[in-house]
């Protein structure tokens, strides 16, 4: 299969000069295309700094990202912003969505940004709110929606630019087991039939044991790769 992410032998560092402190060390993680993998571990162990700094969102103290060939780590500042924006979908524990837009125009936010035509923004808002349930949801704003609710939009906006691959940080976190479920369904659909690549961040079990590729963290080392439970279901 072909690679979508090749982290060379990351590393991220507190306090260098003093006491060093390693929220990862010297980490190497391959992803191919139409991947399902979870990055698991305690909390602490570095998940979400790794995540970060695979998805460009932070910059390691030592090692380098590759990304379907090209190396974001050492990208200028504005050329990194836009391949974030055109091959990287972002989920995030909070949901991180914009309190004063509608359902809608949240989703609609990221094609805007890549200055979408405007029927072409509005065809995949329908299609991907009316993916993830949220139809009869559109002009409702965050505060006047759930949770799950919530965490179905803002995966919704992270597919809205078409990504490559999509990092989720703990997306279940602060759902209950019938949202959570139906959220991974989605998930799971889309890496199935898009061929979408997922890379989670997680210690839910309801998510690890989806993965098909397993990554254990501890103290910011990988100390297991290897196969998840559930069989492959992509080409």
């Amino acid at each position: 299969m072909d690679a979508v992410i090749d982290a060379h032998n990351i590393s991220k560092v507190y306090n260098p000069d003093t006491i060093p402190v390693y929220a990862v060390n010297n980490v190497h993680l391959h992803l191919n295309r139409g991947d399902f993998a979870a990055l698991v571990g305690p909390s602490g162990s570095g998940k979400t700094t790794l995540l970060n700094i695979i998805g460009g969102l932070d910059i390691p103290s030592d090692g380098w990202v590759e990304i379907n060939g090209v190396n974001i780590t050492g990208l200028p500042p504005n050329r990194l912003i836009d391949f974030r924006l055109h091959n990287i979908g972002f989920v995030f524990q909070a949901f991180n969505l914009i309190p004063v837009l509608t359902a809608r125009e949240n989703v609609e936010f990221i094609m805007l940004l890549q200055k979408r035509p405007k029927k072409e923004r509005e065809a995949r808002v329908r299609e991907l709110l009316t993916a993830v349930g949220l139809e009869d949801k559109m002009d409702i704003r965050p505060a006047q929606l759930s949770g799950g609710q919530q965490q179905r939009v803002a995966v919704a906006r992270a597919l809205a630019s078409k990504p490559q691959f999509v990092l989720a940080d703990e997306p279940t976190a602060n759902l209950d087991s019938q949202s959570a479920t139906a959220l991974l369904d989605i998930m799971e659909k889309l890496n199935r039939e898009a061929g979408m690549t997922f890379l989670f961040s997680t210690h839910d079990r309801r998510v690890i044991d989806r993965a098909r590729r397993v990554s254990t963290l501890v103290d910011g080392r990988v100390t297991k790769d290897e196969p998840g439970t559930t069989p492959s279901t992509t080409a």
